[in-house]
C-alpha cells in the first residue's frame, strides 16, 4: 500500500523499526555525554582538556592565515548577499586553496586538518559569508568524502576522494517532499539492473549543493528480491548522468547564497561499483556520518556567536542614552554578558568535541548531537539579542544603513541565517528524540523488553530479573557523590562549585529519568515534552562541564585564564538558573493540557479564533507532486567551471 505520489504507506511501529535498526547498537568506547546521563559524572574522560598535536597545529594554523587573507580580499558577503549567488570565481579560488579537501587525506590530494582546525575553518569562512561556510559543510561533512572515508572501498576512495579534494563539489540527498525525518518512508528507488547496475527513479528535495554539485551522496530504496537483501542503500552518482535533472533552484529566507535545489532522477543508471556499503545499510551510513559531521554546523554558530559579540562591544560602547554608553544600562549589558559567556561557552563545547572527534578515544555520538542542539538554539538567540541592542537599526538592512551613511552591519542578515540551523540535520525536536533515545539506552538495554507490549512473559520474566540486577547496584549510586562534598574538585578554584553543581545534577537527572520510565514505562516515548527537557538539561550540564574545563585549560597555559575563568563563572550561574527551571518543569508544565487544545484544533473547535484576516498564502498543494516520471521543465543544474 502506498500513500500519495508512491511514497510507502508505513505504520509509527515501522517507523520506529527503521529508525532502530539504523541506530549504532554498541557502545564500544566510553562516552561522558552518556556517562551523564545515567547519572555518572566522569570528569576524567574530559580533564585535564585533549591538545592536539604539534604537527596538526602547525599545519591548521597555516591553512587559516591563507584562508582569512583570502576571506578578507576575495570574499564579498554583501554581494552574494544581493546576489543569491556566490560568484564561480570565488568557488575555484577556494578549490586552488585546498578548502574542498580540508577533511580528505593527504594521500588523495586533500589537507588532511583535523576536526579542530576544520571547524576553526568553517567558522571563519561562515563569517564571510554564511552561504560559503555551508557549502563547504555539506561538501565535506555529509557529502561524499566522509561517507568514503569510514565505508567506501578502497577502489571508491581512490576514485573520488581527489576529484573531491581539488575539483568536485559533492551533496547529500535524503529528504524528499514527502519525507523528512521518517526515512521509512522513502520512496526513491533503485531497481538491480543485472548484476553490474541499479536503476535510480525519484526526487530529492533541498538539496544543499545539489545545484552545482559534480557529485552526489544517494540514499534510494532496492527492493527485496532473489539475490538482493534490498533496503535503503546509499550510492555515489555522477550529477551529470543522464536522467538526473535539477528541477529548481530553491530560495530562502537566509542563506541566500544556498545551492540548493530539487533534483529528479528518471531511470539513470549507476554502477553497482558505485554502493556505498551493503544493501540496506544506507540509514547507518547516513547517521554515523553525522556523528562526526554535525560538529561543523555548531562551528559555525561559534563564529556567529563572535562576531556578535564584537558588534555588541563597539556599538554599545559608541551608542549612547542618557548621558552614558548603553553598555553601562543594566538592560543591555545583561545581553552583552549573554552573548560573551554563551559564547565562550560554545567554543568549549566545540573545541572539546572536536578534540575526542580526533583522539577517538571516545564516542562522541551525543556529544556531536547535543553541540548541534545546543548551539544553534543558542547562536539564534544570541543573534536575536544583537538585534536588540542595536534596536532599529538591528531590523534594517545592511545596504540601506550604508545608503544614509552609516557602518553596513548585516546584523537582520545574522538572524535569517542562522534560523535554519534549527532546522539543518535534524530539527531541534527530533534532535530531543534521537539525544533521548541514546540517553536512556542502558535502561532500554536492560528493561526494555519488560515495557514491549509484543513480547511474550518468559521474555518479560528474564528481563524483569535483569532490570532487578542492574538497578540494585545502579540506585544507589545515585543517592550520594562527591558533589556534596564542599572541597572536591579543588583544583578548580573558584569553579568547583560549578563542577560539584554538575555532579549533583546528573545524578538528580539519572533519577528523574528512572522514576519517569517507571511511572510511564511503555508510553515513555510519547512524553515527547519530558525528554526534550531531560535533554536540555543535560546539554547544559554538559556545557557547564566545557566551560570549566576550558577554562582551567587557558589558566594553566597562562593565557587568558583569569578572564576565562570570569566567563566561566558567570556562563555557569546563567546556566544553573535554566536548569534549575528545566528541573522544575519536568513535573509541573502543561503537557497534557496542551494534547488536549491540539486535539480541539485538529478537530475544528477553534476556527472562530481565525476569523478576522486574510490568508496571503498562494494556491496549491502542501506537498509537491513527486510522482517518479521524466523531467518536465528545464534542468538548472549549473556545474562550476
Amino acid at each position: 500500500m502506498t500513500a500519495p505520489h508512491g511514497t510507502p504507506k508505513v505504520s509509527e511501529r515501522e517507523a520506529r523499526r527503521v529508525a532502530e535498526a539504523a541506530r549504532e547498537q554498541d557502545w564500544r568506547k566510553p562516552s561522558f555525554a552518556k556517562e551523564l546521563f545515567l547519572g555518572r559524572f566522569r570528569l576524567d574522560l574530559i580533564h585535564p582538556h585533549p591538545l592536539p598535536a604539534h604537527d596538526d597545529v602547525e599545519r591548521g594554523e597555516a591553512f587559516l592565515a591563507k584562508l582569512r587573507d583570502f576571506c578578507e580580499t576575495k570574499i564579498d558577503g554583501a554581494l552574494i548577499e544581493r546576489e543569491s549567488r556566490i560568484p564561480d570565481e570565488v568557488i575555484n579560488g577556494l578549490k586552488e586553496l585546498g578548502a574542498l579537501g580540508m577533511k580528505i587525506d593527504t594521500k588523495y590530494g586533500g589537507l588532511g586538518l583535523t576536526q579542530v582546525y576544520y571547524n576553526k575553518a568553517l567558522a571563519l569562512a561562515g563569517s564571510a559569508s554564511p552561504a560559503i561556510g555551508a557549502l563547504l559543510s555539506a561538501h565535506q561533512s555529509i557529502g561524499v568524502p566522509q561517507p568514503l572515508k569510514l565505508f567506501g572501498t578502497q577502489e571508491q576512495r581512490d576514485a573520488f576522494l581527489p576529484r573531491c579534494a581539488r575539483t568536485d563539489i559533492s551533496a547529500f540527498l535524503l529528504t524528499e517532499p514527502d519525507v523528512g525525518s521518517d526515512p521509512a518512508r522513502l520512496a526513491t528507488s533503485a531497481v538491480p539492473d543485472g548484476d553490474d547496475a541499479y536503476v535510480l527513479d525519484g526526487v530529492k528535495l533541498w538539496t544543499t549543493n545539489g545545484v552545482v554539485a559534480d557529485l552526489l551522496v544517494v540514499m534510494a530504496r532496492v527492493p527485496k528480491s532473489e539475490g538482493h537483501k534490498g533496503g535503503i542503500t546509499a550510492f555515489v552518482v555522477e550529477a551529470d548522468s543522464p536522467g538526473v535533472t535539477v528541477e529548481n533552484r530553491n530560495a530562502f529566507m537566509g542563506l541566500r547564497g544556498l545551492e540548493n535545489g530539487v533534483t529528479r532522477f528518471h531511470r539513470v543508471r549507476v554502477p553497482a561499483a558505485h554502493r556505498i556499503g551493503p544493501e540496506g545499510a544506507g540509514l547507518k551510513i547516513a547517521l554515523t556520518t553525522l556523528n562526526t559531521g554535525r560538529l561543523s554546523l555548531p562551528a559555525m554558530c561559534v563564529g556567529a556567536g563572535k562576531w556578535c559579540l564584537k558588534i555588541a562591544r563597539e556599538w554599545s560602547a559608541a551608542r549612547e542614552q542618557w548621558g552614558k554608553p548603553i553598555a553601562q544600562h543594566e538592560a543591555v549589558g545583561s545581553k552583552i554578558s549573554f552573548i560573551a559567556a554563551t559564547t565562550f561557552a560554545l567554543e568549549a563545547v566545540l573545541d572539546l568535541s572536536s578534540q575526542m572527534a580526533d583522539e577517538d578515544r571516545n564516542d562522541i555520538r551525543i556529544e556531536a548531537a547535543l553541540a548541534k542542539l545546543y548551539g544553534s538554539e543558542m547562536a539564534w538567540l544570541m543573534a536575536d539579542e544583537l538585534v536588540q541592542i542595536r534596536g532599529g537599526r538591528g531590523f534594517e538592512t545592511a545596504d540601506s544603513l550604508a545608503a544614509r551613511g552609516e557602518r553596513a552591519v548585516p546584523a537582520e542578515q545574522m538572524l535569517r541565517d542562522l534560523r535554519i540551523n534549527r532546522i539543518f540535520e535534524g530539527s531541534t525536536e527530533i534532535m530531543h528524540l534521537l539525544i533521548a533515545r541514546e540517553a536512556v539506552d542502558a535502561h532500554l538495554s536492560v528493561a526494555g523488553d519488560l515495557i514491549d507490549p509484543d513480547k511474550k512473559l518468559p521474555d518479560k520474566a528474564r528481563a524483569g530479573a535483569g532490570a532487578a540486577a542492574f538497578y540494585a547496584r545502579w540506585l544507589p549510586r545515585l543517592l550520594s557523590g562527591p558533589g556534596q562534598l564542599p572541597n572536591s574538585y579543588s583544583e578548580f578554584g573558584e569553579l568547583a562549585q560549578h563542577i560539584r553543581y554538575v555532579e549533583r545534577s546528573a545524578r538528580k537527572l539519572a533519577r528523574s529519568t528512572f522514576y519517569a520510565m517507571s511511572r510511564w514505562q511503555g508510553r515513555m516515548e510519547t512524553k515527547q515534552g519530558f525528554l526534550g527537557r531531560i535533554v536540555d538539561i543535560g546539554a547544559e550540564l554538559f556545557a557547564m562541564s566545557a566551560a570549566c574545563v576550558r577554562a582551567e585549560l587557558l589558566s594553566t597555559g597562562g593565557e587568558h585564564g583569569k578572564e576565562a575563568y570570569q566567563l566561566a563563572d558567570v556562563f555557569c550561574r546563567q546556566a544553573r538558573i535554566r536548569v534549575d527551571e528545566l528541573f522544575d518543569r519536568l513535573w509541573a508544565n502543561t503537557d497534557d493540557l496542551d494534547r488536549k487544545v491540539v486535539t480541539g484544533v485538529l478537530a475544528g473547535a477553534y476556527t472562530w479564533l481565525e476569523e478576522g484576516v486574510v490568508d496571503p498564502s498562494g494556491e496549491g498543494p502542501w506537498i509537491a507532486d513527486a510522482t517518479p516520471g521524466p523531467a518536465k521543465g528545464e534542468n538548472v543544474h549549473r556545474p562550476i567551471r
